[in-house]
C-alpha cells in the first residue's frame, strides 16, 4: 500500500501502519542513498532541536561511531548541508509531515522506537514484528516559546504556535526510557558526550557500558526539567490576564527558573548558591548590567533588590542606603545631590560598606557627592557619561545598571518554608494619607503630615517591628527587628540623636502599651502614623493628646518579617 500525501488520511494510517512498507526510503537531501531496515541493529539517533548551537559536533560524533541520523526540518537540513547522511522521519515512518509541520514525530514507529523496553522480549519482538527499529539517542529542545512572547508586538495565536508539542512528548518518551535511550536536552552537555563517543563509541553492544546509569539518570533528569521549565512558562502566560492575588491562589502553581550564575557561596562561606532568574520577567536585580566592580555575592544580591525595592516606590526622585536589607537612609528631593547627602545622613555610620540605590540617572555632581564613602554597590537606571567615569575609579565598587521589572511573570512574594511554600501579593497598597482618620485633639500641620507621608512609606521596607523617623522628607532615625516595639523606638531615637526633635514617626503596627507614647514624645517626636486597631488605641491617644502629640490611624498594617 502506498500513501501519498494528497491521500493522507492520519485515522486510517494509525489503522494500518503495521501494515506499511517501513524497509528502505529515498532520503530527500540524498535522493541516491537508501537506508537499512529500521528493525536492524544499528544504533539510531534523533536530533530535533530548535537551538542548534554546537549540534554538529555531535552529529559527527555519533555519526561516526556507527550512529543512523534521524532528523526533521531545519535541524535535517543543517545535518545534510554538512555533508552527514541524515533520514528525514518522514521517510522513516512513510509519512508526510502535516499540518504546516504540527505534526511530524507523533507517530507510532518514532515513540515504539524511543520507548519499547530493551529488556523485555515482547517489546523487542514487537518491534521486529511491526518492523521498528529502535531509537537510542534522542537530542532535543523546543521552540523558543518565552521569548516569542516578550515580544510586546506578539498576539495570543503567536504564543500558541510557538507551544511545541511533539517536542515535549519525544523528549518525555527518551527520558521515561533513560535506561535505555541517552537524552540530551543541555548544548553544555554535547562536549563530555562527544568526548565519550570518541573514548568508548557507540554500539548496541558498547551502549550500557559508555555511559553511565547515574549519568543517564541526571541527562533524565535535566529532560523532564527541560520540558517542566517551559510548560510553566506557558501555563504562567495563560495566566498574564488573571490579577496577582487570583494566581497566588491557584490549586497547582509552579515557578520556572533559569540559571544565571553560581555564586561562590550564600550568606556564609559553608552555603552554596545559586542565581537564578524567572522565566517570563524581565528586568530587576536578577538581570541588573555590572559595569564595574567585582562579582556579585548572595547577600549583594539581597542588598541590592531591597534598595532597588525602596526607590522604585516613590515617584520622586529618591535615594536609599541599605545595610542588611534595611534602610539606613533614605530621602526624596528634586536636586539628586541634596537626595544623596540627606540620605546619607540618615546614619553615616551605618551607611559605611552599604549599598546605595537612585531612581533616577545618576548625575556627575552626585557621583561627586559621594567621594570619600566606601559602598559594596551603586545601583541606578542609568548613569551619566561623567558620572559613570566618576564611580570607575571605585576599584571594587559593584556599579549596578538596572530595569524595572516587566514582563509576564505574577507579581508575587514568595517564601520557603519546612514543607512547602508561603504565597502572597507583594505589599503595594497606595495609600492616601486624606483617608487617614486624625484619632488626637491636635490635627498634624501640612508639615508633619507631608513627613508622616514620606514616613509611612518608608516603614513598608523597614522589618518589624519598625519605627520610622522622619524629618523634611528625609529618615533621621529607624529601629528594626525588635521583639517588642519600645526598643525599637529607643533605636530610632538613639540613631537620630538632636535630629529627632520635631520629626514624625511612622510605626509599621499599632501600638500596644502607651509607654511607646510617652518615650517618642520624650525624644522630641511631634506626629505618629500608626494602623490602629489595637485594645488600648483609648490609652495610646488620650496619651498623645496628654503630651500634644498629634496622631493619625491609618487603618493599613506593613508588618515585613
Amino acid at each position: 500500500m502506498v500513501v501519498t500525501p494528497d491521500a493522507f488520511d492520519p485515522a486510517a494510517f494509525i489503522r494500518i501502519a503495521p501494515q506499511l512498507p517501513y524497509g528502505p526510503q529515498p532520503d530527500r537531501f540524498h535522493p541516491s542513498k537508501t537506508y537499512k531496515h529500521p528493525g536492524k541493529a544499528s544504533m539510531k539517533a534523533l536530533l530535533s532541536v530548535y537551538d542548534k548551537t554546537d549540534l554538529l559536533p555531535l552529529a559527527r560524533a555519533l555519526s561516526g561511531a556507527g550512529c543512523d541520523l534521524i532528523s526533521t526540518g531545519g535541524t535535517a537540513q543543517a545535518i545534510a548541508d554538512a555533508g552527514l547522511d541524515v533520514t528525514q522521519v518522514a521517510d522513516l515512518t512513510g509519512s508526510p509531515e502535516i499540518l504546516d509541520g504540527r505534526v511530524k514525530t507523533l507517530h507510532p514507529t518514532v515513540h515504539a522506537g524511543i520507548l519499547a523496553r530493551r529488556d523485555l522480549e515482547s517489546h523487542r519482538a514487537e518491534l521486529d514484528a511491526r518492523g521498528i527499529g529502535a531509537i537510542d539517542v534522542v537530542v532535543g529542545n523546543l521552540y523558543p516559546f518565552v521569548e516569542a512572547v516578550g515580544d510586546p508586538d506578539a498576539t495570543l495565536m503567536d504564543a500558541l504556535e510557538n507551544i511545541d508539542i511533539g517536542g515535549p512528548t519525544m523528549i518525555r518518551a527518551a527520558a521515561k526510557n533513560f535506561p535505555s535511550v541517552l537524552v540530551v536536552v543541555d548544548p553544555s552537555d554535547y562536549d563530555w558526550i562527544v568526548e565519550r563517543i570518541a573514548e568508548r563509541g557507540v554500539s548496541p553492544e558498547a551502549f550500557p557500558d559508555a555511559f553511565s546509569s547515574a549519568e543517564r539518570r541526571e541527562l533524565a533528569r535535566k529532560a523532564f526539567q527541560h520540558v517542566a521549565l517551559y510548560d510553566t512558562a506557558i501555563a504562567r502566560y495563560l495566566a498574564d490576564d488573571q490579577a496577582a492575588d487570583s494566581v497566588a491562589s491557584q490549586a497547582e502553581l509552579t515557578f520556572g527558573y533559569d540559571r544565571v550564575a553560581d555564586l561562590r557561596y550564600g550568606e556564609n562561606p559553608h552555603q552554596s548558591a545559586t542565581l537564578y532568574s524567572s522565566a517570563l520577567a524581565t528586568g530587576g536585580v536578577v538581570r541588573a548590567e555590572r559595569l564595574h566592580g567585582i562579582e556579585m555575592s548572595y547577600t549583594n544580591y539581597l542588598d541590592a533588590d531591597a534598595a532597588w525595592r525602596i526607590v522604585s516606590d516613590f515617584s520622586e526622585n529618591a535615594v536609599a542606603v541599605v545595610k542588611h536589607t534595611n534602610p539606613c537612609g533614605l530621602a526624596i528631593h528634586a536636586d539628586q545631590p541634596t537626595a544623596y547627602r540627606r540620605a546619607f545622613e540618615g546614619d553615616s555610620v551605618s551607611a559605611y560598606g552599604g549599598i546605595v540605590a537612585f531612581n533616577r540617572a545618576v548625575t556627575n555632581e552626585t557621583a561627586r557627592a559621594m567621594r570619600g564613602v566606601l559602598y559594596d554597590i551603586i545601583i541606578a537606571p542609568d548613569y551619566e557619561e561623567d558620572a559613570l567615569a566618576t564611580l570607575r575609579r571605585r576599584r571594587r565598587t559593584r556599579i549596578l545598571r538596572i530595569a524595572p521589572v516587566g514582563g509576564m511573570a505574577a507579581d508575587l512574594d514568595v517564601r520557603l518554608v519546612s514543607g512547602g511554600a508561603l504565597v502572597q501579593t507583594p505589599d503595594a497598597a497606595d495609600e492616601d494619607p486624606s483617608t487617614w482618620t486624625i484619632a488626637t485633639d491636635l490635627a498634624p500641620n501640612p508639615e508633619q503630615l507631608a513627613d508622616l507621608a514620606f514616613a509611612w512609606k518608608a516603614g513598608k521596607h523597614v522589618k518589624s517591628n519598625a519605627i520610622v523617623l522622619a524629618k523634611d522628607n528625609a529618615l533621621v532615625g529607624m529601629g528594626a527587628g525588635q521583639p517588642n516595639r519600645v526598643t525599637s523606638v529607643h533605636l530610632a531615637l538613639r540613631i537620630a540623636g538632636d535630629k529627632a526633635a520635631g520629626s514624625a514617626l511612622a510605626s509599621d503596627a499599632f501600638f500596644p502599651f502607651p509607654d511607646n507614647i510617652e518615650m517618642a514624645a520624650a525624644g522630641g517626636i511631634t506626629a505618629i502614623a500608626q494602623p490602629g486597631g489595637s485594645i488600648r488605641d483609648d490609652e495610646c491617644i488620650e496619651a498623645a493628646n496628654k503630651l500634644g502629640v498629634a496622631m493619625v490611624l491609618t487603618g493599613t498594617r506593613h508588618f515585613r518579617h
